[in-house]
Order: C-alpha cells, then structure tokens, then sequence
C-alpha cells in the first residue's frame, strides 16, 4: 500500500511522542526515519520504528536524554548521547561539527552512548547547506565477519560524504561497508526471496544464498564478499569506521556493540557506552573560494554524467542520483510499505492507540 509523506510522519510523530520523547526530538527523529524512505533505502525507514519501541521498553533507549558535549577542542569534540535515539544524538552532534567548521575551519566530533542513527546520509547532508563537505560514520550491531573468520566481529558500518555543487545536485555517497546492508536481507526475507551470493555466509563460512543465513548463525560479508574479490578492504573499511565511531569516543566497539534487536541482550561485560558515530564537516572556503570548487564540482559532475555507458545500460551515475530521483517521486506519489511494515506499523499504531 502507498502512503502519503505527511501521514507516515505524523504517525511517526505520535508513536514517538506516547514513548516519551519531547515533541521537538519526536519531530526531529521522525524525519530522519522518514528521509530514508523517501530516498529508497526502506530498510531504515519506518519499518525500523517498532525495533525502536521495543528497546526502549527494554529500557535501552532513553526517550528524554541530556546530549552534552564532554570533551572538546577549538575543532573537535566527543559527544554523550545519554542513550538516546541515534535519530536524535547523531544531528546534535552534526550540528557541533558544523559549528566547530564555521570558526575552525573543519569541525570533528565522535560520539558514544547513542543508538542506532537511520541513515548515515542525512547527517552528512546537513552540511550542505553551510557550503561544507559533511561526513557521516556510524558502528552498528555485529553481524559482519571478517576476511578468513567466521566470527561476527563487526558491524554494517556505513559512511556517507555529502559534497556541495552550484548548478547540479550534491554528490552525496551513502554506503555500508559491507556487499549489502543488513535491512537488504531484511527485504529480501519479507519477499521470501533467496540473497545474491556474496552476500553472506553460513556458520561454517561457506557462502550461501539464504537471505536468513546470519539468523542462522552465519554473518554478512565485507564490501567485496571474499578476498579474490577485494573483502579484505572491506573489512578495512569496516574496522576505520569502527575505531573512528567507538575507539576514540568511549562507545563500544567490535562485538561488544549492543545489538539493534532487543530480544538479544547487551553484552554483560561491555568495553564502552552505547553505539559510537563520527562526524565531520569541512568548510569548503577553507580550502578554496567555495563558488569556485562549487563551479568545478559542477564541471566534475557534468563530466562524469557524459562518460560512455556500456552496452545495455542507458547512462552513468553520480553518487545521490537514484535516491534524489525517488525522492522527487515519492514526495509526490508517496511511500510504498511491503505487507509485513504495514501490519507491524498497525499492530504498533494499535498498541499505542494511533490510528495508521
């Protein structure tokens, strides 16, 4: 079924708003949620907010935080989410960085005791705005194994880079460092369709097609999916993110990241607070005129857009094209929801008395 932006978001809003959440947070974190699907990346949309409700009545989730920064240099800062929604810690954070980068130059900040943030590229992209390039890391649940193990030792841990243009659209890459994100095999299990292979592997080690392999104890692979075809930078993309996000903030890493379902438990001996993220922002006038790299980001991107496609394909890409498309689309067509989102958000809106 398709639903409208708005009634998506005031349902959004409302679920958000009968947990606890102030109703500026609610808001803020409803549009966050909102922005992934309306750029296509359902996965970590709406069909994420009942995981978001059952931690915090597990109470992993603090639904009223205090945010602070609890370190700080003139460009950089280390950020205390207070165990609060990603949705909501990940912009303030931003926001610091963007601030930190209007005085400095470039601003950095990692961020502990937060939660999972939905997409990696809103964040990046509220740069844009301020003539800065914005940069988004975030370390997530462990489901990923590295090159030659059979350990889950890793999250999807996704970055995204937003860079400003003049004419033409922003350049904004948004990607897990793995083959494909773990909300791809979530879609593929309500279709109850097979993965690619390359995707996972079994507990064994061996790949497998199974889109609930990692439910059965297998794991995801690194962006490459083995090591003829490049898993080990992958993995090395993966373990920066990771030690960007976690090592430098106190959050924590590896396989001590607190998993995004609740019914699996946090492990009882942990390393650090919570998820970790990490943020930047540079300022584009701190490196050149930003008109000037602006026109040649144009010229760039013009240039790659008139690239020779290969045969059966009509053209070539730039990094945020697909997504900016189907946002265009869906602002106005609306947002389709798989069967399986659309009864959980009922049975949700049901529970807290919201009317889908």
């Amino acid at each position: 079924m398709i639903f409208s932006y708005a009634d998506l978001f005031n349902f959004t809003k409302s679920i958000l708003l009968k947990i606890g959440c102030p109703e500026k947070d609610a808001a803020l974190a409803a549009d966050v949620l909102l922005s992934a699907d309306l750029r296509g990346v359902d996965s970590h949309g709406v069909a994420r907010l009942s995981g978001y409700v059952r931690l915090w009545e597990k109470g992993r989730i603090n639904a009223t935080p205090n945010i602070k920064i609890v370190h700080e240099t003139p460009s950089t800062a280390v950020v205390d989410g207070d165990g609060g929604l990603g949705l909501v810690v990940a912009p303030f954070a931003m926001q610091v960085a963007i601030d930190k980068a209007k005085i400095a130059g470039t601003g950095w900040v990692s961020v502990k005791h937060s939660n999972h943030y939905g997409i990696a590229g809103y964040h990046a992209m509220m740069a844009l705005d301020h003539d800065m390039i914005g940069i988004s890391l975030t370390n997530a649940s462990p489901l990923v194994s590295p090159t030659f193990s059979k350990e889950r030792l890793l999250g999807t841990n996704p970055i995204a880079v937003a860079i400003p243009a003049k004419n033409q659209p922003p350049f904004v890459a948004d990607m897990a460092t793995t083959t494909a994100a773990n909300g791809k095999l979530e879609i593929l299990q309500r279709k109850e369709m097979d993965a690619p292979l390359g995707w996972v592997q079994d507990k064994d080690g061996n790949q497998t097609t199974d889109s609930n392999g990692v439910k059965k104890g297998g794991a995801l692979l690194p962006l490459g999916g083995d090591r003829e075809h490049g898993s080990h930078k992958g993995y090395a993309l993966g373990a920066i993110i990771d030690i960007f996000s976690a090592v430098l903030s106190g959050a924590n890493y590896g396989p001590w990241v607190p998993p995004f379902v609740a019914f699996l438990e946090p492990d009882p001996n942990p390393v650090g607070e919570g998820l970790g993220h990490f943020f930047g922002a540079m300022r584009v006038d701190a490196f050149r005129p930003a008109d000037d790299f602006k026109s040649h980001m144009d010229n760039w991107i013009v240039r790659f857009r008139q690239a020779k496609p290969t045969e059966g394909n009509e053209k070539v890409l730039i990094p945020g094209d697909p997504e900016r498309e189907l946002e265009a689309e869906r602002r106005v067509s609306g947002i389709p929801l798989l069967t399986p989102v659309e009864e959980d958000l009922r049975s949700l809106g049901e529970r807290f008395g919201v009317k889908l």
